[in-house]
C-alpha cells in the first residue's frame, strides 16, 4: 500500500468515525423521541417515524460520496438511500392508516436495509471497525421479520423499534471507537 493510499484510507476512516458517531446521538435522540409519541397517531408520529429512513438516507449518501475507493462497487449502497426514501414516504402514508401499517413498513425497511449494510460492512472491512457494521445488518433482517410478524398480527405499539434503533446506533458507537482504535495504528 502506498503512502498516498494509507492516507486516503486513513481520512475516510476518520470521516466514518464521525458519521457514525452522529449517526449513534440521531438514533438515541430519535428513539426518545419515538417513545414519547409511539402511544399518539397522528402528524407528530408520522413526522417521527418519517425522519428516521430520510436520515439514513442522508447518510448512506454522504458515506458513498466519501468513499476514497472509486473502483469499488456501490450498488449494495445506493439500494439502501432508494429504499430509505421509498421506505420514507411508505411510513408517511401507513402511519396514517395504522400504527401495524406503519410497523409491516418498518419491518420490511429492516429486512431491505439490513442486507445491503452488511454486504457494505463486509466489503469496507479493510478500513476496519466493520463487525459491528456486519452483527447490525443480521439484526436488523431478523428485527425486520419479527417486526412484519408483529404487524400480520395487527400490533399497535411500535415504541419497540425505537429500541431497534437504540441497537443499531450502539453498533455505531462500536464501529466508530473501533475505527478510532484503527487510526492510531496507522
Amino acid at each position: 500500500m502506498t503512502v498516498s493510499e494509507t492516507a486516503s484510507l486513513s481520512t475516510y476512516g476518520s470521516a466514518l468515525r464521525r458519521l457514525y458517531l452522529i449517526r449513534f446521538a440521531f438514533a438515541v435522540v430519535w428513539a426518545a423521541l419515538l417513545f414519547l409519541t409511539s402511544t399518539m397517531t397522528g402528524p407528530l408520529l408520522t413526522v417521527v417515524l418519517v425522519a428516521y429512513p430520510l436520515f439514513d438516507a442522508g447518510a448512506v449518501l454522504w458515506q458513498l460520496r466519501a468513499d476514497p475507493d472509486s473502483g469499488r462497487s456501490k450498488v449494495a449502497g445506493w439500494i439502501n438511500v432508494v429504499v430509505s426514501v421509498v421506505v420514507a414516504i411508505a411510513l408517511g402514508a401507513a402511519s396514517t392508516v395504522a400504527v401495524a401499517a406503519a410497523l409491516g413498513v418498518w419491518g420490511g425497511w429492516a429486512i431491505g436495509s439490513g442486507i445491503p449494510q452488511l454486504v457494505t460492512a463486509v466489503r469496507s472491512r479493510r478500513y476496519g471497525g466493520q463487525v459491528p457494521q456486519m452483527l447490525s445488518g443480521g439484526i436488523s433482517v431478523l428485527a425486520g421479520a419479527s417486526f412484519l410478524a408483529q404487524a400480520v398480527q395487527g400490533g399497535g405499539n411500535i415504541a419497540g423499534v425505537g429500541g431497534y434503533a437504540v441497537l443499531g446506533g450502539i453498533f455505531f458507537l462500536i464501529s466508530a471507537i473501533r475505527l478510532g482504535r484503527t487510526a492510531k495504528e496507522i
